[in-house]
């Protein structure tokens, strides 16, 4: 991650201290620079292996004990890259009241090689009053659970083609209501062993289509950054 890198020299080089640790969940790697800026990386599929004699968190050591603190950064970087980018299959679900897209990646980088996409036609809202009101709404109601009955379907479908033992991980999108809807479906279990292996990062999209499925490991595989700036020293005094 060259970014990593560049962000240490912007501010004044790593830390001599402290330069990397790591979360006892492994799902951060945090880089300090010699300004006190901090950058949190949550990268994909935690958790993240650890950066072992990279992250030094007792008391400093002799400087001539350890690696200096610019090729600690180098090292642990390219090792979040690594993790990143390691060969996985890894199934996806968009779902949006309306329309669906599944799919299965594998490889490094990832190849799509299962998918299944579709539409299911969910009316919007009436603003009639009375017993009309009422018919529209169940007829909405029938609608949208129909459309996620596909969505299920289609997942099912193309994971169950695998099996959830073949699955390093599964990543929904879409919109959270209606994915948080498939996990409530009545009756219906095909989906609980891929839906336990369902990572915490959730992928809002606004159409899942196949062009967006197809698309999609640019957002699963992103390692997120949380930025700090140094605190100013504020103005000099007199």
């Amino acid at each position: 991650m060259s970014w990593i890198v560049t962000f240490a020299q912007r501010h004044g080089g790593a830390s001599p201290d402290r330069p990397v640790t790591a979360g006892e969940d492994g799902a951060a790697v945090t880089f300090t620079a010699a300004d006190g800026a901090v950058a949190e990386c949550h990268p994909p599929f935690p958790p993240v292996p650890s950066p072992g004699p990279l992250a030094r968190t007792g008391p400093a050591e002799p400087p001539e004990a350890v690696e200096p603190p610019e090729a600690v950064v180098r090292a642990a970087a390219e090792a979040l890259a690594a993790h990143a980018a390691a060969d996985r299959t890894v199934g996806v679900l968009l779902v949006r009241l309306g329309g669906y897209a599944a799919g299965v990646f594998t490889g490094s980088p990832p190849r799509l090689v299962d998918s299944k996409a579709g539409s299911r036609p969910v009316h919007g809202r009436s603003a009639a009053g009375g017993w009309s009101q009422h018919r529209f709404a169940r007829r909405r109601e029938n609608q949208a659970a129909t459309a996620l009955r596909a969505a299920a379907d289609a997942a099912a479908e193309v994971f169950g083609r695998h099996g959830p033992d073949r699955l390093d991980a599964v990543v929904l999108g879409g919109d959270k209501r209606s994915a948080a809807a498939l996990r409530g479906l009545r009756g219906d279990t095909r989906l609980e062993k891929y839906l336990a292996k369902a990572t915490d990062r959730f992928l809002t999209v606004p159409d899942p289509r196949l062009a967006v499925l197809r698309d999609i490991p640019r957002a699963f595989l992103a390692v997120r950054i949380r930025l700090t700036e140094p605190k100013s020293a504020g103005p000099a005094r007199g």
